[in-house]
């Protein structure tokens, strides 16, 4: 079983990335995808619920620090998840995971600053 954050990177203020992670090994289209993140000083147990989709696609949810700003997507013939992150601002500086079910990524760095 793996998943596999990419897509993280150094981006100015205003700035864009978008994340993929690539599921194998299980029934990824079957669960919901979630991002969160870990933001610097903070342990991982206390990381931030981002953005979750369901199974198909139909259903997102997002915290409020993002909603407006990052859109959460799924290609489930692919087996992937992404998120489309606009408008980046310094806070959202993290270590950036994917989860479905009780599986998790390696994480990807994101670093917002000028």
């Amino acid at each position: 079983v793996h998943l596999v954050e990419s897509g993280g990177g150094l981006v100015q203020p205003g700035g864009s990335l978008r994340l993929s992670c690539a599921a194998s090994g299980f029934g990824f289209s079957a669960f919901v995808g979630t991002w969160y993140r870990q933001a610097p000083g903070k342990e991982r147990d206390e990381s931030e619920w981002v953005a979750e989709i369901a199974p198909g696609g139909g259903g997102t949810g997002y915290a409020a620090s993002v909603k407006g700003r990052f859109t959460i997507s799924r290609d489930n013939a692919n087996n992937t998840l992404f998120l489309q992150m606009n408008n980046l601002k310094p806070e959202d500086s993290a270590v950036y995971y994917c989860r479905a079910s009780k599986y998790w990524g390696q994480g990807t760095q994101v670093t917002v600053s000028s």
